[in-house]
């Protein structure tokens, strides 16, 4: 029944996306005229600019104003994909992903605010990591790239591993928190919306998920 389930969710944050302010405005342009256009642009950046405030009274003392902090176990939101965060805030709120603190916020959340939220979050642009005290080792990052290729990370993270639509930006993201999800992901704790992330590590040994969480993490991405 799980397969139901996530493709329930994945249609869910389809049609929300779909209906965002955004969405709506570029609607609106094509089939209602100038004057239309215009009132749904004037909504998209009232909601935008709630959503701003929100997002900074509820989410930066973890996540950073930016999206990006250096709080253990928070991952970075800056650069994110909007589908990709709405998926994920559905899957808090159903409880279906396990975080007390993710899971009682998104509980309160509205369908408009799941829209809100994860279109202000979109708008972010990606923040690079500070830089390290030792440069990447090379030999590592070229053998991780190899492994990116064979796990066919690349096919769908794309070569920068930036993503994008429901595929998550995970290049630059933080090297622990990625080693932890693709564990999770692998041995089902951490539920996807579809199953293709549990397949394609399922012949991935533990060493491998860690050399390839130390190359997203160091990767420069766009």
């Amino acid at each position: 029944m799980h397969w139901r389930y996530f493709a329930a969710a994945a249609a869910f944050s389809v049609a929300l996306v779909g209906t965002s302010p955004l969405c709506a405005q570029q609607t609106e342009k094509a089939g209602a005229g100038v004057s239309a256009a215009s009132a749904g642009g004037t909504r998209s950046a009232a909601g935008a600019v709630v959503y701003a405030e929100r997002f900074g009274a509820a989410c930066a003392a973890c996540h950073g104003a930016n999206g990006r902090s250096e709080m253990a176990g928070t991952p970075v939101l800056a650069g994110q994909h909007s589908l990709y965060v709405i998926t994920q805030l559905f899957l808090f709120r159903e409880g279906r992903r396990k975080n007390e603190a993710m899971v009682g916020l998104a509980k309160q959340m509205t369908d408009a605010d799941l829209r809100g939220f994860s279109d202000y979050i979109g708008t972010l642009p990606p923040v690079p990591a500070p830089a390290p005290a030792v440069p990447p080792d090379a030999a590592r990052m070229d053998k991780a790239q190899v492994l990116a290729k064979e796990y066919k990370c690349v096919y769908c993270h794309g070569a920068d591993l930036a993503g994008g639509q429901g595929v998550p930006r995970i290049g630059g993201q933080k090297e622990e928190y990625v080693r932890t999800t693709l564990l999770g992901l692998k041995s089902g704790e951490r539920p996807g919306y579809t199953r293709a992330m549990t397949e394609a590590l399922s012949q991935v040994p533990a060493e491998d998920m860690a050399l390839l969480a130390y190359y997203v993490a160091n990767i420069t991405a766009k």
